[in-house]
């Protein structure tokens, strides 16, 4: 029998995801701090860069982290003069963050070099292999964040947020 005729139990599926998981997201962090930045400020400036200014709340339903991190984050970037905070127009208790210059600047020239290590690394993978991973793990997460959907308690308002950056597919 051919190995790729053997059946796949799920739990050895979920270790080689996992595995494989922790080290694109290694492979991911080291890649974003040659450019100097954590994960979490990158990916706050990565949301400014591609959805323009947006309210702390709103990066962090793009983006996935606590409000403190986020604050954390915002504050850091500010330090830098990467981002600036702005009153709301249409809300007065709401503050808008906003890449300064210098901060597209940099998130511009850090998401180039990032999505090059990426796309250099995601080339073992042929375009068909690429589709079909993105289609089985979309399939798969769908399904999952569609089923913690349906339990009650907490969580749910955060899987609805996770369902909603898989069926968007971006940040």
């Amino acid at each position: 029998m051919k190995e790729s005729d053997r059946r796949i139990p799920a739990p050895r599926l979920w270790i080689v995801m996992t595995r494989s998981y922790r080290a694109l997201r290694l492979f991911a962090e080291q890649s974003i701090a040659k450019a100097g930045l954590g994960l979490t400020d990158f990916a706050v400036l990565e949301a400014l860069l591609h959805k323009g200014p947006l309210t702390i709340s709103e990066i962090q339903d793009k983006v996935l982290l606590a409000s403190g991190s986020m604050t954390a984050a915002v504050d850091r970037l500010q330090k830098l003069g990467l981002v600036v905070r702005r009153s709301s127009p249409g809300d007065r208790r709401a503050r808008i963050v906003e890449l300064t210059r210098e901060g597209r600047r940099v998130a511009a020239s850090c998401f180039e070099k990032h999505a090059k290590d990426l796309e250099a690394l995601m080339s073992a993978l042929s375009e068909k292999e690429k589709g079909q991973v993105y289609g089985s793990l979309k399939k798969l997460g769908l399904l999952a964040a569609q089923k913690l959907d349906k339990q009650k308690g907490s969580a749910a308002s955060l899987q609805r947020s996770i369902h909603r950056q898989i069926d968007v597919g971006a940040p």
